[in-house]
This record gives C-alpha cells, structure tokens and sequence, in this order.
C-alpha cells in the first residue's frame, strides 16, 4: 500500500520548525534561558603595574582595570560585602533622587584621544562603586579614585587635613608635586563651579561638594596632572580636599565621569574624541577584568546605541529613553514609554548610572515586571524575601535552572540581559533573589548589575548611548 505525502502538512510543519529555531535562536523572542547557579564569591586581590616611565601625550585611545570597592576589604565575608554592597545602594539612590528632585541647580553643559583604566567597585557610601589606581602629581603617586558616572568634580584628599578619613595610599600632598597649581578666585575656571568660593587668606577658588549621605569635600580648586599606566594627562582641573567628613572609605578621591562641565570627560573632550566606555565583569561568573577605555577606541562595533536625553535642569545625569521591557519574548503590560518620560520640569526619567548596583523603576512599572517574572519562574521554588527584594527563590541543591528572559527596551536598542544578570544570589544556601526594585521617586535608575558583561559606551560627540554583549574581553 503506498502512503501519499501531504505537501502541504510538509510545508506547515517545516514553518512551524523554522519558527521554533528562530525563537530560541533569538534573544529577544526567547521565552526562557538556562541560570547556572554559583555562591557569593570573595572579591579578587588587587594587583596594579605602576610605570614611572610616562608619555606625555597620550595616543588617541587607552585603557585602565577597575575594581569593585569589595576589593579593599579582604577580610570581610562575602555574606557582610553583599550586605554593604545593599547598604551602599540605598545611600547612592537617596543621593541620586534627592539630586533630581531638588533641580535647583543649572551648570552649563559642556561635554567632555584617548586611554584605558581599569576599574575597582566604589569605597565611599553613595558616592559609586568601582575603582581604578591612577598617578597624581608630578613625580606620580599613586592612590586608588572612585569612577563615578552620577558626579562631575574630580577630587581627592589632600594635605594638610583638616579632617580627612581613612585611605588606604598616603594622602596627596602638593606641595611635592612639580604640576600642581592653585585657581584664581576670578577665573573662568572657578565661576564653572556650582558654589565657588574664594580664601580670603590667598584669593584662591574654593570648592565644595556634599553627598545625600551627608558626607562632603571641601578644600582649593586646582589643576593638576593625572597619569594613566604611562598616560599623562596635563592640567585637570580637581578639588584638592582638606575636610573630608562622612562615609568616605579607602580611596583618596573621585574622578568624576558625569556630563557635566568639570567631568573629566568633559575636560578632556578634545583629548579622546569626546568618548568613553566601560565593562563591569560579573565577579561571580567570569575571570576578566572590569576596565575603562577613553578616546576612539571606546567605541565597540557591536554596541546598539540609544539616544542621550538632556535634562536642562540636572546636566550631570546620563538620560535615556526607556520604551519597555519584555519578560519571556512577550511585552510586559503595564509598562509604557509614559511610566519613564522626562517632563519639561525635569523630572522622571532613567539614568544609566555606574554607581548604582540595583536597578530601580518606577513603582508601577517594576510592579508590573515583578509580576510578569514571578508568573514566568512560577515552577521555581519561592523563598523569603530579602532586603529589598521582594521576589525570591530556594534553589538549593540545583546546579542549574531556566528562567525567563528579560530584555530592556530602550529607543532604537534592545538590551537582552543574561540571566546572571537579573537573578542574583543573595547569601551561600542557595537562596536567589530578582534584582530590580521600585522606588517611589520618578527617576528610574539602570544599575550596575543589569550592565554586566556589556560594554556601555558613551559617545559624547554623537550623544548616544551603546550596549555590547560580552564586552568584557
């Protein structure tokens, strides 16, 4: 007896084949993704090269390591660092909130070849969370600065203190430093500042800068030359701190990589093509180094870029245009372009901020995310909530688990997080917690967790903003 071939039941099942390729060959439509589980880890040793041999005028691009702020406290557990880690966070969103809610400051906006550093999480609460080791002065020393996205004024304790908190290299003093030069209080420089002030032992410029935590920085505005590995880069303008007063912890300073005026970015614009980038390696899942690149070679061929936003209230922020997210290949109801819109007063918004490690929506829209996860990971075991985390998972005893995607919808780029990248774990039982939350301010924050393993790139000249997956190589 012969059996007649249906071509059309053929066809429809090829198709239906195709379509389920695709699907799981696609990021953005995939339903679910496989988590390998891993424990909190100790933070890696610290290890930098230090050159005393330097080239005056840095080519076109260059490169730096950065470290997590974990990294400068090796005797803590990995369970105590997470606690501070959160600790950190909370300080930093109440920083930066408290910053867009005021918006009674206007700066005038003038964004920043290039080279590369790398990068250590941030030691001072609220104030950032990766680290780099870079010179000060001429000679160079050496001392480790927090790279902080959501500030602007570069700064750095110096002598003699009045007040200064611990740190882990001798305080700067530069009275020893060849390059080293004050600020007229009637200079242009000094008027970039927001309050500048003026001593009226010296007539030198002033600074100040204070944090949501309370912590501040006072002391002479300056200029002074910062060396990278063997990169010079002459005459940036800096706080030199004499009352350092708060949660300040480690480092001697801040490089401030804001929009801003005085952002080292900004200052050094015309140096690095107005472009920077960073990658912030998932310490827990890969081996390779966090880093920052300045200049051309910032650039990655395979970033998706969105758009900057300016506030003409808050120049400092780094503003993007949030569409939605997808949770499992499908848009999550609920959230709209509207939950995110930056009005003309200057409030709402998202920022992409280094310093934040937890993501935070707005209210409605992170309820409605958290709602589409927990349906999602509904064969996942709940556990108890955590901290701020309110959708929890028992995991213990499995190496491995699927769950649903998440990819960020921004203007013209899709961002499909890795899974490592949204279910985190929170102590060494095998307990996994969602790291996004809500906040019930109207600015929405991507945090550093959620950047992971991209490459962010910051195309100043271009204003925009790009993601690269695997950009930590």
């Amino acid at each position: 007896m012969e059996v007649k071939q249906n071509p059309h039941f053929l066809s429809s099942l090829l198709a239906v084949f195709l379509c389920i390729s695709a699907t799981s060959a696609n990021p953005l439509t995939s339903q679910t993704q496989t988590l390998l589980l891993r424990t909190l880890s100790h933070p890696p040793s610290l290890s930098w090269l230090e050159s005393s041999a330097t080239e005056p005028d840095p080519k076109p691009s260059f490169s730096v390591h950065l470290h997590h702020v974990d990294a400068l406290s090796p005797n803590k557990t990995p369970s105590q660092l997470f606690h501070l880690r959160l600790q950190r966070d909370a300080a930093r969103v109440k920083t930066l909130t408290s910053l867009a809610s005021s918006l009674n400051q206007t700066r005038p906006a003038k964004p920043g070849s290039g080279f590369s550093s790398s990068v250590i999480s941030g030691l001072a609460q609220g104030s950032g969370e990766y680290f780099t080791r870079l010179g000060v002065g001429t000679p160079p020393k050496y001392v480790y600065m927090v790279l902080d996205t959501g500030s602007d004024v570069v700064w750095l304790q110096c002598a003699p203190c009045a007040k200064c908190y611990p740190q882990t290299d001798p305080v700067f003093d530069p009275t020893k430093s060849k390059t080293f030069a004050g600020v007229p209080c009637r200079s242009p420089l000094c008027r970039r500042l927001d309050s500048p002030g003026c001593s009226r032992k010296n007539s030198a410029c002033q600074y100040q800068v204070s944090y949501g935590d309370g912590s501040f920085t006072f002391g002479d505005f300056s200029t002074e030359t910062l060396t990278f590995r063997r990169a010079q880069v002459p005459r940036v303008a800096l706080g030199c701190g004499h009352d350092n007063e708060g949660l300040f912890v480690g480092a001697a300073g801040l490089l401030g990589l804001g929009r801003g005026g005085l952002s080292f970015p900004s200052q050094t614009g015309a140096r690095f093509n107005n472009k920077f980038s960073y990658c912030l390696a998932d310490r827990t899942a890969s081996a390779k180094p966090s880093s920052v690149v300045f200049g051309d070679s910032a650039i990655s061929r395979t970033a998706r870029f969105t758009p900057l936003i300016k506030n003409p209230k808050l120049d400092t922020f780094y503003y993007v245009e949030l569409l939605g997210v997808s949770v499992g290949g499908a848009p999550v109801r609920g959230i709209s372009a509207s939950l995110f819109r930056l009005d003309p007063t200057g409030n709402g918004g998202v920022i992409i901020d280094s310093g934040t490690s937890v993501t935070r929506l707005t209210r409605p829209a992170y309820v409605a995310l958290r709602d589409a996860f927990r349906v999602g990971a509904s064969h996942l075991k709940r556990g108890a909530e955590f901290s701020l985390f309110d959708t929890c998972f028992d995991l213990s005893g499995l190496s491995e688990v699927k769950v649903p995607t998440v990819v960020l919808h921004f203007r013209g780029a899709d961002v499909s997080l890795p899974a490592t990248n949204y279910l985190i774990p929170v102590d060494n039982s095998g307990s996994f917690c969602f790291a996004f939350a809500g906040t019930m301010s109207g600015l929405s924050i991507i945090g550093n967790i959620q950047q992971q393993g991209f490459r962010v790139v910051f195309d100043l000249a271009g204003s925009r903003v790009g993601f690269a997956p695997r950009g930590c190589a």
